[in-house]
């Protein structure tokens, strides 16, 4: 896990002077494992495994007397130095924003005078954290360095809240599962002043009255496909690294060749690799790695690298045969002279829930269930490997969009999406009135205020564990979707008081001043922060020593590009297929397989209930005593008979039984953990969740 910390407060001093000479003499505290950029009176580390391009730092000349100008980038950027000057200069004069578009993934600090600004990503996949310490303010970009800092106690509250709505930001608030540990919304930037803090937002919001002139539906989609290609070559052009010393090759393995023999000694090969699942996020994202054309130094122009190919590698579940069309999609596209294909096999030890043990990670998230299986595919791949993830939340459109464009008064737009839900219940009498169904439950939610849509869903989250929702056809689950707030899938099997609590959250923030967006751009942009949260911790459960994980489509630059396509353009079925092949016909790809952009999430419940089903006996032992029982969450029994009945083909919400466990193994992941992340004459006695405790049942409102 690789983080950075820091902080701002009114002592000129707080112990590490003398550590900026590479002295721990004057340092009575700091993190662990950790790298000082610069020292007081407001001192940044960077902790972790970070590659040493990843660590730029660029100090502009003042004159005697004039404040420190001084920026740190960490991650992958696509900025020269004179770039980083000039935007540190911009900076200087209030223009956060030029801060954010560089292309890459990256997290930027700068610091003029006393004044730090910290800036979070748009999608959320890099969030900052900060909380009250010390007199001044502590920041992080990982919540739990900051909570062992305070010495943090659980937030039962927001553990409720992220069980009952994952994608209702007035619930979620500013929490974390740390109390007093704070989160920055996606698109705004921390700033601190010796001490004192504000949060502002560097990203315009639409208005709500007035539609914001659109992009010709031409212009948008070349803009996602510049951004796209930038981002990708971002990842290319970027020094390469070689694995770490591994133990040595035991030689010949029978039926293991080196690429599986390296992948069992849990290192990735050298080089540039990329998911290829047949689908068409991952496809774009290893055709455009493997033939971009006008890399410096390349064979022709094209290609990763000088005669170097790029590593494939598509996962193959033996459990089930239903994903046959996208591995025949896979070797189609691996056809490519310039890609080289590996499949790797796996049967039950990679369904989900097969290790229910594994690294702690920063906060609670589905992912967790699912790290083994990811791990297996990521083991095999590169040491710079690109993923396709954040491609359904950037380019596609929520249901809730439909809303928005009859707020536009944009009703003939909504003909082809209505009809191709229409065909997807299949030939029967429902069939016939789903799009009278679906026109008016988005007129219902475009005539409805923000206020009133806060307020009739706290009043349905109450009884949430008593609703029998039905999600089984597509139709469905849209007419679910057009709401300002609906519960999360966890939240029927929560106990009633932590419903009524995380419903009193929703009832304040009906009432609290806020900028209110579109129904269906306010739940598009939540959609993506949850999504862009849950990758954040799957690389943490999954990560494998040496290997950086891409993923472009959470790139700033490509969301920015994604945002300004027309909502008419996004509402139409198949339009992600639609624009990634404009992306690859502009990059010199024009020959794809029969099928490509066929939507692929038929077989995820069919895996996960046979992984659920092979995992019983673990996952019931998980719940025979969980500790969300002992905060009040959950009843044991209640969760225990789920699982039973899911196993047995119940058409239950798996995702929510998915949450359920996946935050019961967070939790005792945490109260196993030994140790802080702080060292020195100062640095705190206690963990996090002192004394290793979960709080006892109580009231949530505290």
């Amino acid at each position: 896990m690789r983080w950075l910390v820091g902080w701002s407060s009114i002592a000129a001093s707080f112990g590490t002077a003398g550590a900026v000479g590479g002295s721990d003499d004057g340092r009575t505290m700091h993190p662990v494992g950790s790298q000082l950029l610069w020292g007081d009176p407001d001192p940044l580390w960077a902790v972790g495994d970070w590659r040493p391009d990843e660590i730029r730092t660029v100090r502009v000349d003042t004159t005697e007397g004039a404040p420190t100008a001084r920026i740190a980038v960490l991650g992958c950027c696509g900025a020269t130095d004179e770039q980083l000057r000039v935007g540190l200069l911009a900076a200087r004069g209030g223009a956060l924003r030029h801060l954010t578009a560089w292309t890459g993934s990256y997290t930027a600090v700068v610091q003029i005078g006393r004044r730090i600004t910290v800036l979070g990503d748009l999608a959320g996949a890099r969030p900052v954290f900060y909380t009250p310490w010390a007199g001044g303010t502590a920041y992080a970009t990982a919540a739990l360095p900051l909570a062992d800092l305070i010495e943090a106690q659980l937030d039962i509250g927001h553990l409720a809240a992220l069980l009952a709505c994952p994608e209702t930001p007035e619930a979620l608030r500013d929490g974390t599962p740390y109390e007093g540990v704070k989160r920055i919304p996606p698109g705004h930037a921390l700033i601190l002043r010796e001490g004192s803090r504000e949060i502002t937002g560097y990203e315009a919001v639409a208005s709500l009255a007035v539609a914001a002139p659109e992009l010709d539906p031409v212009s948008a989609v070349d803009g996602v496909r510049d951004a796209l290609v930038e981002a990708v070559r971002a990842r290319l052009l970027a020094p390469r690294h070689a694995p770490e010393t591994l133990p040595p090759d035991p030689g010949p393995v029978p039926g293991m060749g080196p690429a599986e023999r390296r992948a069992a000694r849990g290192a990735p090969v050298p080089g540039i690799g990329a998911d290829l699942s047949g689908g068409s996020a991952s496809a774009t994202l290893a055709l455009l790695a493997a033939g971009l054309p006008g890399l410096p130094g390349t064979l022709l122009g094209h290609g990763t690298g000088a005669g170097e190919r790029l590593l494939a590698v598509t996962f193959n579940d033996l459990t089930t045969r239903a994903h046959e069309d996208e591995l025949e999609r896979a070797r189609v596209i691996a056809a490519n002279p310039r890609l080289h294909h590996v499949v790797v096999a796996a049967g039950e030890e990679a369904l989900p829930y097969a290790d229910l043990d594994g690294p702690l990670t920063d906060e609670p998230a589905p992912s967790l269930v699912l790290a083994e299986r990811h791990r297996r595919r990521l083991s095999a791949g590169s040491a710079d490997h690109f993923v396709g993830d954040g491609a359904r939340q950037v380019l596609d459109a929520h249901p809730a969009r439909l809303a928005d464009l009859l707020i536009d008064r944009r009703r003939r737009h909504l003909l082809r999406p209505v009809a191709a839900l229409a065909k997807a219940e299949g030939p029967s009498a429902h069939s016939l009135f789903v799009p009278l169904t679906v026109y008016r439950a988005a007129r219902r939610l475009a005539r409805t205020s923000y206020r009133t849509g806060l307020e009739t869903a706290a009043g349905r989250l109450s009884d949430a564990n008593r609703l029998t929702p039905d999600l089984d056809t597509p139709a469905d689950a849209s007419l679910a979707a057009l709401t300002w707030s609906r519960p999360g899938p966890a939240a029927r099997w929560l106990t009633g008081e932590a419903l009524a609590e995380v419903s009193v959250r929703l009832q304040a923030a009906a009432i609290r001043p806020t900028s209110v967006q579109r129904p269906g751009e306010a739940r598009a942009r939540a959609a993506l922060a949850r999504h862009a949260a849950d990758h954040r911790i799957l690389e943490q459960a999954a990560e494998i020593r040496s290997q950086r994980l891409h993923a472009p489509f959470l790139d700033n630059q490509v969301v920015r590009a994604a945002r300004a396509l027309p909502e008419s353009l996004r509402v139409q079925p198949g339009a992600r297929a639609a624009i990634l092949r404009r992306v690859l016909a502009g990059a010199g790809i024009h020959e794809l397989p029969p099928g490509w952009g066929t939507p692929s999430q038929a077989t995820k419940t069919a895996v996960n209930r046979t992984g659920l089903r092979t995992s019983l006996p673990e996952l019931i032992a998980l719940f025979d005593a969980p500790l969300l029982a002992q905060a009040g969450l959950v009843e044991a029994r209640v969760v225990r008979k789920a699982l039973r009945a899911a196993s047995e083909g119940e058409p239950l919400p798996l995702d929510g039984l998915a949450d359920l466990a996946a935050t019961e193994m967070w939790l005792r992941r945490l109260m196993d953990r030994r140790g802080t992340c702080w060292t020195g004459t100062a640095a705190p006695r206690l963990r996090a969740v002192a004394g290793g405790v979960v709080p006892a049942r109580r009231s949530l409102r505290a």
